[in-house]
């Protein structure tokens, strides 16, 4: 299916089949009520939903970092940190009103990335996170939107460091334009 080698192209796209038919299953499951804020928000979905995008490819899937990079916490931080976070993004969005929806999942995505928890797939995993944190979070009855991805990369990096020094998600939220699911 990959050829021998494989050819980092069509693992590529491989890799972009499976994304697109697990977001699609997880945007469902949310908006069919099934999963809730609750649920996204702990390390054993975080896991999962890694696992569930590249275990069909990679042996690594669904598996925390244990190796230092230049970016993340230290591999050995990765299990406990991810877990104080998300339970600190779940009391705080249960608690507080400072954050709307939009931000809120901003919150968890940037959480994810400092934290970068697997060897690869940070950045797919914690976007599809993002946006299922937020269209769980938004109001009913408004139209389910998700965030568009297709930023500049350069100005989203500058704003996941703004973030990572003062943890406030708004001057990030607003740089992410959002896109109505149909």
């Amino acid at each position: 299916m990959v050829g021998d080698p494989p050819l980092k192209a069509v693992i590529f796209e491989l890799e972009q089949e499976i994304e697109q038919a697990v977001a699609l299953d997880l945007i469902d499951a949310v908006l069919r009520g099934e999963l809730r804020v609750g649920d996204l928000l702990t390390p054993d979905f975080v896991f999962d939903v890694h696992e569930r995008l590249y275990g069909a490819v990679w042996s690594w899937a669904g598996r925390p970092r244990v190796r230092m990079l230049s970016i993340g916490v230290d591999p050995s931080h990765v299990q406990v940190d991810l877990r104080s976070t998300l339970d600190n993004l779940a009391y705080r969005w249960a608690n507080t009103d400072d954050w709307d929806a939009r931000q809120f999942g901003i919150a968890v995505h940037a959480e994810l990335v400092r934290i970068h928890p697997f060897v690869d797939g940070n950045g797919r995993t914690t976007r599809l996170i993002g946006d299922l944190v937020y269209l769980t979070a938004q109001d009913p009855h408004s139209p389910p939107a998700v965030y568009d991805w297709s930023i500049d990369k350069r100005t989203y990096i500058e704003l996941l460091r703004v973030f990572d020094q003062n943890r406030d998600p708004i001057p990030l939220a607003a740089f992410i334009p959002i896109t109505l699911i149909e």
